[in-house]
C-alpha cells in the first residue's frame, strides 16, 4: 500500500491533475469515482489506483485487474474532488481524425471556439451524446477536454463521443462547405433556429460564453441563427444553447412533432 505522497507515482498522478501539459505529454488522463471508472474501455485503462476499503467493497469491479492500494490520505492528494470515492485510475487518451469525422454521411457536429468553463464543456459532451451527435470540433484555446473536472461533468461521454482540437477553425468551416455540411453560428444577430433545416449535415458553431463567436469565424460561417429570448435575458450558457440547437436537430431528423 502506498502510504505517502513522495512517492514516484503518486507525484505523477498529482501533476497529471494539475498540468494539461503533462497530461498532453504522457498521454494519459485522470478518471475517478465508481461511475466513470466502470465506464472506461478495458482497451483504455492502464493503472487502478484504490483506497483499502474501497477495493474490499467493490471487489466485483476489480476483476483481472491490478490495483495499487492507496491510504486514504493520499487518496485525497490526488483526487480532485472534496470527497473521494475511493477509487482512480489513469487512462490513455482516446485519438480521433478530423478527416474521418467530415467523411460521415449527413453528420452533426458542435464546434467549439475558445469555450473556458470545465463544466461547460463537459455537459456539452454528455448533451451532445445524448442527441446524437457525431462529434466535437475544438479550437486549440478550448479548455482541455482531459482537465479532471471536464472528464466528471461528462458523466462517461468522453469515452463515446469523437473529439478533435484544432489550429484553424476558419479553415474547418470552409472544409465543411465544400463536404455539403452546413454551418450555422450561434449568434444574437441571427434567424430563430427552429426555422431552419437541419436534415443535412449540420455543424453547430458555439462561441466564447463571455464574447461569443469572433466576428472573422461568424462571417466564415453560412447562417446566422439565434434562440428567442424573453424578458430582460440576452443569451443562454454555452451547454444550454448547444443543448436546444442539437435537439432541435435531434427532432427534425426524427420526425418527431
Amino acid at each position: 500500500m502506498i502510504t505517502t505522497t513522495q512517492n514516484k507515482q503518486i507525484k505523477q498522478i498529482i501533476k497529471l491533475k494539475k498540468s494539461a501539459r503533462e497530461r498532453r505529454k504522457q498521454e494519459l488522463f485522470l478518471v475517478e469515482g465508481i461511475r466513470m471508472f466502470t465506464e472506461i474501455p478495458e482497451e483504455y485503462l492502464y493503472k487502478v489506483y484504490a483506497s483499502e476499503d474501497f477495493y474490499n467493497e467493490h471487489r466485483v469491479i476489480f476483476e483481472h485487474m491490478d490495483v495499487e492500494l492507496v491510504s486514504p490520505q493520499v487518496m485525497k492528494e490526488i483526487s480532485d474532488t472534496m470527497t473521494p470515492q475511493g477509487v482512480l485510475a489513469l487512462v490513455k487518451m482516446m485519438k480521433y481524425s478530423l478527416e474521418d469525422l467530415l467523411e460521415q454521411e449527413k453528420p452533426l457536429f458542435l464546434v467549439l471556439e475558445n469555450l473556458q468553463d470545465p463544466g461547460n464543456l463537459g455537459t456539452i459532451l454528455r448533451t451532445g451524446e445524448g442527441a446524437g451527435i457525431n462529434g466535437v470540433i475544438m479550437s486549440h484555446d478550448t479548455v482541455d477536454i482531459y482537465n479532471p473536472k471536464v472528464t466528471r461533468s461528462t458523466m462517461g461521454s468522453i469515452f463515446r463521443v469523437p473529439f478533435v482540437y484544432v489550429d484553424d477553425l476558419l479553415e474547418v468551416a470552409e472544409t465543411m462547405k465544400q463536404k455539403n455540411i452546413i454551418t450555422y453560428a450561434a449568434h444574437l444577430n441571427g434567424t430563430d433556429y427552429t426555422k431552419e433545416d437541419y436534415q443535412k449535415g449540420t455543424a453547430f458553431f458555439i462561441g466564447n460564453e463571455g464574447n461569443g463567436l469572433t466576428d472573422k469565424l461568424t462571417d466564415k460561417v453560412q447562417k446566422k441563427i439565434k434562440i428567442p429570448m424573453c424578458g430582460k435575458v440576452e443569451s443562454l450558457n454555452a451547454a444550454m444553447a448547444s443543448g436546444l440547437l442539437v435537439y432541435e436537430a435531434r427532432r427534425q431528423r426524427q420526425g418527431v412533432d
